[in-house]
């Protein structure tokens, strides 16, 4: 099964600053774009570059490429039955005006072809409008739907 999913926010702010965002996720203190009071933190065996191999709770991945300020792309090396990968790409605008744009594309099987749908989806979406949250700083930040709240209860009960 197919999956193609992306997530875009107009950032009021230049290319530099937006790639500058892009550039912190580094899965430390530093980092100005991950989601990490709420979400399983991001972790990786080394400095964001190429081969680095980490994730995020049960998503594995390892970095495929990543030009600096402008994109990065991760491959996915888990849960079984995702193949494919996902990536951040600062698209400029003008001077003052950037669109920094999350892609997803994947075919799920396996097993997957039934947790997509039902949960990591769901999760999916809700991580990556919080971590837009976090580069835009919108007056009304995005809200969780009551399933996704499900979902993290259920997920803070199990343990991961």
């Amino acid at each position: 099964m197919p999956v193609h999913n992306v997530h875009e926010r107009l950032l009021p702010m230049g290319p530099k600053e937006a790639g500058a965002l892009l550039d912190s996720l580094s899965a430390g203190p530093a980092d100005r774009l991950w989601p990490h009071d709420t979400w399983p933190p991001m972790e990786f065996d080394r400095p964001m570059s190429p081969g680095a191999k980490g994730g995020h709770g049960p998503v594995r991945y390892a970095v495929a490429a990543y030009v600096p300020g402008t994109w990065i792309r991760f491959t996915f090396t888990g849960p079984r039955g995702f193949h494919g990968f996902h990536e951040y790409a600062v698209l400029p605008v003008d001077e003052e005006r950037t669109v920094l744009r999350h892609t997803l594309s994947m075919r799920v099987s396996g097993a997957a072809r039934l947790t997509w749908p039902l949960a990591y989806r769901w999760l999916h979406d809700a991580l990556l409008e919080d971590s837009l949250d976090l580069a835009e700083r919108p007056a009304r930040p995005a809200r969780w739907s009551p399933y996704v709240r499900l979902l993290m209860a259920a997920m803070a009960a199990k343990g991961d």
